[in-house]
């Protein structure tokens, strides 16, 4: 693809760059460097939907960016996600806003950048376990932007074919939108790369500290200066800005799934339950109570989970899942047989059809933060650092926010809505897990 072979050629001309002397450990990362580097207005750490989106918003303005990711495959949880646009999900002014901008730039993004991101909208279809009161559950949605309709079980039925109707009591629906995750990375990659941006491919040990101002960022061969640096590297955010000294209200779920070949199954809708045990996961493990777990190694803070669902791409191949885990270690290691018959065992209560289909076995990390927010803006103590991750459902608003950081980036007001860039900085920063050394919850 074309867009595969720019970026080729953007890590090969990296390659007749001199290298570096290689630092000798982590310890070193604060060390001045006497070596001339490489100088950029911002440097990007992470090269998923985030940081792809966000270097090209900051390269629109006329910034020189240098977007660093050190998987060439792109193997990350943009590349394992569902794809899917839940625009309808707003439960606040601001996040009703933010939805409501984040749609209409993907309905336009396929043209803006110049390839196909596959966007459409499908059918969602929530399951209700089979016991469960149908309506109570209906009820826990009543407060989000666009509310679902309850189906009746033969209703539900009708609408996804494949559905086994002996499993549930019922099901919500509502319009959803849906991209291929992979297409709309490298879209935004290709995007950026057309506006001049430079794409690395390396992996980032650590920053480049003047007093308390981070003045740049050094991967495993190469060190360069910036203005601003900003770490969108999802769950490995909280790693990488731990050891800058940094503590924010971000963590990660290790998440599993499993993914087909194009198959001539056709499942009409994105199946997923009405109940989702990952958002209670998520809050049990970012206790204040249980924080510090997640600095030990081997630590598994909650029981893993099992959310069973599937979506059919365009290509016809699915991915279905998906199970999630707490776990301190971002490198641990999981039984894939173990987790591959339980994902098998839980789809094949909701969409028999699937369970026995050939399928290849993935995980990715996940960031999530603490209140469910983006942690978006500036890091207070560390001038020059910022923070652009701790997005539980990032696809739907990850273009809107990436165009209103790039526009505070320039001092751009903000007119056009009624959270200004300043109020919407001052709602998702990093600063609001922090108050006299203690986390947002402790307030």
């Amino acid at each position: 693809m074309a867009i595969t072979g720019s970026l080729y050629l953007q890590e090969e001309a990296f390659r007749l760059v001199p290298k570096k002397p290689k630092l000798k450990s982590k310890h070193d990362i604060f060390l001045p460097f006497e070596l001339p580097m490489k100088s950029y207005d911002w440097i990007v750490v992470g090269g998923g939907i985030t940081g792809a989106s966000l270097s090209y918003e900051l390269a629109k303005k006329g910034f020189a960016v240098l977007l660093l990711e050190r998987d060439a495959a792109l193997q990350n949880a943009t590349r394992f996600s569902y794809g899917g646009l839940a625009y309808w999900s707003g439960t606040t002014d601001l996040t009703r806003q933010l939805c409501r901008e984040g749609i209409e730039r993907h309905r336009n993004l396929s043209a803006e950048l110049d390839a196909d991101t596959e966007f459409r909208e499908l059918d969602l279809l929530l399951t209700i376990d089979a016991g469960n009161d149908a309506e109570k559950v209906a009820a826990n949605y009543a407060h989000f932007a666009i509310v679902p309709q309850l189906l009746s079980v033969a209703e539900a039925g009708e609408l996804e074919p494949l559905l086994n109707k002996s499993a549930i009591a019922g099901a919500l629906t509502v319009r959803h939108g849906h991209i291929s995750p992979t297409a709309t990375n490298k879209a935004y990659c290709q995007g950026f790369l057309r506006l001049g941006g430079t794409i690395e491919f390396a992996e980032v040990i650590g920053l480049i500290q003047e007093g308390n101002r981070i003045s740049g960022v050094q991967t495993v061969q190469e060190s360069y200066a910036c203005k601003n640096a900003v770490v969108c590297a999802g769950g490995w955010s909280r790693s990488f800005l731990k050891a800058a000294g940094v503590s924010v209200g971000v963590y990660f779920t290790r998440t599993e799934i499993l993914e087909t070949a194009p198959v001539d199954v056709k499942l009409r809708t994105l199946v997923m339950p009405a109940v989702l045990k990952r958002f209670e996961l998520e809050a049990e493990s970012s206790r204040n109570e249980v924080d510090f777990l997640w600095d030990e190694p081997g630590k598994e803070l909650q029981p893993p989970i099992l959310d069973s669902g599937a979506i059919q791409f365009n290509d016809g191949s699915l991915r279905i899942g998906q199970l999630s885990r707490t776990l301190s270690d971002l490198n641990a290691k999981v039984d894939r047989e173990t987790s591959e018959t339980a994902i098998r065992a839980g789809i094949s209560k909701v969409l028999p059809d699937l369970a026995g289909l050939p399928a290849t076995w993935h995980d990715c990390i996940v960031a999530f933060s603490a209140d469910n927010l983006p942690v978006v803006g500036p890091i207070a103590d560390r001038p020059g650092l910022h923070v652009f991750s701790g997005l539980s459902n990032p696809l739907v608003i990850v273009p809107a926010l990436a165009e209103r950081f790039a526009n505070w980036a320039v001092g751009e007001e903000d007119r056009a809505i009624p959270f200004g860039i300043a109020s919407l900085h001052g709602v998702l920063s990093p600063s609001r897990f922090i108050a006299e050394g203690r986390t947002k919850k402790d307030r």
